[in-house]
């Protein structure tokens, strides 16, 4: 379809920062204009700017699709995917050296027994040439597994999963405790824990616990209960990550080597019950969130707006919203947050990613039987 002009969003919002309120702003002017792109996708996932103007868009089915000058064409050679509960087809991330080997990674659900994991695949992604002199075609070869996890489970929940390179080519993966708490702080397992891996999957020498008994080596951190928001950020070189809490305590915290994240010895959320799941919202030698939302926002899909178009934006996150239907903008300055913006509510739908391409726009893709691909542009 043809690109449509939805929306204008001009006005901040109130926000929770550890309980304190930041106040309300309200901008004169609006800064950006959403544009409908495409429409028409199966539970997307997450998209990737794979050159030329092509976005390559996973669809938890078990489907890619890459959307080019507005058509959305299929990507054949995908394998068997078991779609059961939140887990299918998930995140997306492209090599460092993509423009030159093609790869691409996928996090994905893998059949094991009776049960399912979380696992890591990595493919080509390369055109079909017809021969008839159009748009070519696209196909993935080599499908390769190079990680299947630890987090076993039967229920179809919290497997997690974003991925995403630093600066040094190391994947980061997160990966959920599949609903069973605990697991988040045993060392045994993958589950509830963000892995560090080379970009075969092997292990690097310098992960924190490489060599310790009782500690899986894959392990970075520990203590998540189900992320589904990672960017590193190039230019700070910070890695960003937001996890899901229960009825409240969704988190955004800086991942750090070897650090604890508190899942479920301390949160700010409650159970699904109105129980009380841990008396501690704090705890020596656990990170506390920078910020964490009451209620609950359940956050997918994570970006660090970088580039021409927003230079008033320049290095700020946006954090999709699966509750309330919304994107939220995150200031960050001098290791705090000092601002937060509520964007789009109720406007276009469940935001499951947000991306930053290349020219500094932001690029949403919505969770629903019919989800879209949405972009923020400049007002010129």
């Amino acid at each position: 379809m043809n690109p449509g002009v939805l929306a204008l969003c001009i006005a901040l919002v109130p926000f929770s920062l550890m309980g304190n309120s930041l106040g309300t702003r309200v901008f004169a002017e609006p800064r950006f204009v959403l544009v409908r792109v495409a429409e028409g996708l199966h539970h997307p996932w997450a998209l990737a700017f794979v050159g030329e103007g092509r976005i390559l868009i996973s669809e938890r089915r078990g489907t890619l699709r890459v959307l080019e000058q507005g058509i959305l064409k299929p990507v054949s050679g995908v394998p068997a995917i078991p779609a059961i509960g939140q887990g299918g087809l998930m995140d997306i991330a492209l090599h460092p050296g993509f423009s030159h080997n093609r790869l691409v990674y996928f996090s994905h659900t893998a059949s094991l027994g009776s049960a399912t994991v979380t696992a890591v695949s990595r493919a080509r992604l390369v055109p079909v040439h017809t021969g008839t002199g159009r748009t070519p075609g696209w196909r993935i070869e080599g499908w390769t597994r190079i990680l299947t996890l630890s987090n076993r489970g039967t229920n179809g929940l919290h497997f997690g999963s974003r991925l995403i390179f630093d600066a040094d080519g190391f994947l980061f993966v997160s990966v959920g405790e599949r609903f069973v708490m605990q697991a988040a702080q045993n060392p045994a397992t993958h589950a509830g824990k963000t892995l560090r891996v080379r970009a075969d999957g092997t292990v690097p020498a310098d992960n924190p616990w490489v060599g310790q008994a009782g500690f899986l080596p894959e392990i970075w951190s520990l203590g998540h209960r189900n992320a589904q928001g990672m960017a590193y950020d190039h230019t700070r070189g910070i890695l960003w990550q937001h996890e899901h809490g229960p009825r409240g305590g969704d988190e955004l915290n800086i991942i750090r080597r070897g650090a604890n994240y508190g899942w479920p010895t301390v949160t700010h959320g409650i159970d699904y019950s109105g129980a009380s799941i841990s008396p501690h919202n704090r705890r020596a030698g656990m990170e506390s969130p920078l910020v964490h939302w009451t209620p609950s926002i359940a956050p997918s899909g994570l970006a660090v707006c970088r580039g021409a178009a927003f230079p008033f934006w320049e290095g700020d996150l946006f954090a999709g919203a699966l509750a309330g239907q919304q994107l939220r903008r995150i200031r960050i300055r001098d290791g705090r947050v000092v601002e937060e913006e509520r964007l789009l509510a109720d406007r276009i739908g469940r935001i499951r990613d947000v991306r930053c391409s290349p020219d500094g726009r932001i690029w949403l893709v919505t969770d629903s039987a019919r989800g879209a691909v949405y972009r923020l542009d400049p007002v010129r």
